[in-house]
């Protein structure tokens, strides 16, 4: 806000705004804190004005601009902004916002409507406001709930008394199915009784209703007048349009059940019910399934203001459009949104998806750019690092991929618990990619100790060693090395005992299925020292924290890290439960 001292109020208001911009910065996503902000400015100098000081407006132009970069999709604020900017500064300034908000929102009834009502009464041009009136039909003429937008529209036609431009509204809304068809049916076919031929249909059409009616003339020997052909070519033109009324509302019908559920059709920050989810999941199957595009493309955009903050729905979108033919762009646009508007970065699926489209589509330093963009703002995402990683394996080979894992295990910002996932995935890398055992294990046995209290290092490890093929003369061999990383698990690491019991019962389930002679004496160490009772259980004496070389626990807050496991996108996707009831976690 340039001068922090001075919003443009008394010491009091400008301690004040200073507070609410303290703690809007602190926490970017509470709402609350925005709305307190934004009512603050509007009440500078006890309600700002065109009078008002350079200081105060422009205290109010930047908290509105700052929250709707943030929340674009509240229409109702960018119509407030747009209010304040026509007492303040005239309507231009106030068509800005207008404009700025439609491109935000582009599927908003509400703000379309607002602005072409604007524009009715602030220019005296009718092509000007026609144009706009058109510019918004493109974007929610097929919107279930547009019926504000083409009454607006109709009732500038008519201020205009411009009957035959009314008449071409109608006959397009007729053929739309949306809330309060009827009425537009209605107005349309008695203004059609007035209308010439010409107007009603195109003039093959009327070549051939024209046909028609002399034709049955002829055959029933009757000599018609010209008005008596006209009444009969208008009764047919009228059956026609009853047909297509029939028809909108069978198509209205249909989707009726699916509108009545929807009971928050806009955008807000707090949680849906999962039933409303679950309504828009079918309700855009039902769509998907009958085929036009373009009513598809409006549900999917509706639905995208409602469950703005469900990566799930930018997933379908995104996965639908990829269906489409010829719809590259449209899809990067769709990942776009998603990742840089709406879905945090704390749930990077979506972004490590564009990452994906932009890698297919042969932009790969632009996959890269949003890997780095991610792990700017989350360097312990594993999820992310490891995709990179395989990113440059696809593209340059194992040595860059290894890099990157080098280059996070090397930054002071990444957790040790995130560098002993890296780690594990250098030794999956040389194992799996350049098939070296050898190397693979060394890089397990080089960072055992820096990574002893990982649970993902040492879940790793075993199940590397336990993959490892073998045969009769080799099996003792391979008891030896799945014995080693167990014991060294119990003896440096500090998990607690339930992890150590987990890793204990994969090692006992090894010796009964695949140990020798000797096998079963270890058997009984482990199920002694796992699950014995405390006088002669080493795992219960390292929860206890007792010495004698056993290794005391992690306190809870480190445990907590130390034990965490590390899931991508998909292992976590299931497939939403239609049954569920209450509110729906964004995550």
């Amino acid at each position: 806000m340039g001068d922090f001292n001075n919003y443009g109020g008394t010491d009091e208001e400008n301690s004040e705004i200073a507070r609410l911009t303290a703690d809007v910065e602190a926490d970017t996503d509470n709402f609350e804190n925005w709305e307190k902000l934004i009512r603050a400015c509007e009440s500078l100098d006890g309600g700002l004005n065109r009078n008002s000081s350079p200081q105060a407006l422009a205290t109010l132009r930047n908290s509105y601009d700052r929250f709707l970069l943030k929340f674009p999709l509240l229409f109702g604020y960018w119509k407030k902004y747009a209010d304040l900017e026509f007492n303040i500064a005239g309507p231009e300034s106030a068509e800005i916002v207008y404009e700025r908000g439609c491109a935000s929102i582009t599927n908003s009834v509400d703000l379309w409507t607002e602005y072409c009502s604007f524009k009715m009464e602030t220019t005296h041009i009718p092509h000007l406001v026609r144009e706009l009136f058109e510019r918004a039909a493109t974007h929610i003429g097929l919107d279930f709930l547009s019926h504000p937008f083409w009454d607006k529209y109709l009732e500038y036609e008519t201020r205009q008394e411009a009957h035959d431009k009314i008449f071409d509204i109608l006959k397009r809304v007729i053929h739309i199915p949306m809330h309060q068809y009827a009425r537009y049916y209605e107005r349309f076919r008695q203004l059609a009784h007035t209308r010439p031929l010409e107007e009603l249909v195109s003039a093959e059409e009327l070549a051939r209703y024209r046909a028609e009616v002399e034709g049955e003339a002829v055959h029933l020997g009757l000599q018609k007048t010209e008005l008596e052909v006209e009444r009969d070519i208008r009764g047919k033109i009228d059956q026609f349009f009853y047909l297509t009324f029939q028809n909108t509302q069978t198509e209205t019908t249909k989707r009726w059940t699916y509108e009545a559920e929807i009971k928050r059709p806009y955008f807000h920050v707090t949680e849906l019910d999962h039933s409303q989810l679950a309504n828009w999941r079918k309700y855009l199957d039902f769509e998907e399934a009958e085929g036009d595009y373009n009513r598809i493309v409006v549900l999917y955009e509706r639905c995208m203001v409602t469950c703005a903050l469900y990566d799930e729905m930018w997933f379908r979108y995104a996965r639908w459009m990829a269906g489409q033919e010829g719809k590259g762009e449209e899809v990067r646009n769709i990942y776009l949104r998603a990742a840089t508007l709406f879905v945090p970065i704390s749930r990077p699926g979506i972004r490590l998806q564009f990452a994906y489209f932009e890698e297919v589509n042969d932009r790969v330093d632009r996959a890269r750019a949003i890997h780095e963009a991610v792990l700017d703002i989350l360097p312990d995402s594993v999820e992310t690092i490891v995709s990179w990683a395989n990113l440059e394996r696809r593209q340059a080979g194992l040595d860059a991929a290894i890099e990157v894992l080098r280059a996070q295990i090397a930054s002071p910002t990444v957790s040790i618990y995130t560098k002993a996932a890296c780690v594990t995935e250098w030794a999956t890398l040389l194992w799996k990619v350049k098939g070296s055992v050898d190397e693979a294990r060394a890089a397990f046995s080089k960072d055992a100790d820096a990574y002893a209290d990982s649970r993902h290092f040492w879940q790793q490890w075993f199940d590397f060693e336990l993959q490892q093929p073998t045969n009769s003369e080799m099996e003792t061999k391979h008891l030896e090395l799945v014995k080693r990383v167990f014991t060294q698990m119990c003896t440096k690491s500090r998990l607690s005992l339930g992890i150590k019991q987990e890793l204990g019962r994969i090692y006992m389930n090894y010796l009964q299925n695949r140990g020798g002679k000797e096998a079963m004496k270890d058997f009984l160490d482990v199920d002694r020292q796992m699950f014995g009772p405390r006088s002669v259980s080493l795992a219960a004496k390292a929860k206890d924290g007792k010495e004698n070389g056993v290794v005391p626990e992690l306190d809870p807050t480190s445990r907590l890290k130390a034990e965490g496991r590390f899931y991508n996108y998909y292992e976590l996707h299931a497939d939403p439960d239609e049954n569920a009831q209450g509110l729906a976690d964004f995550n």
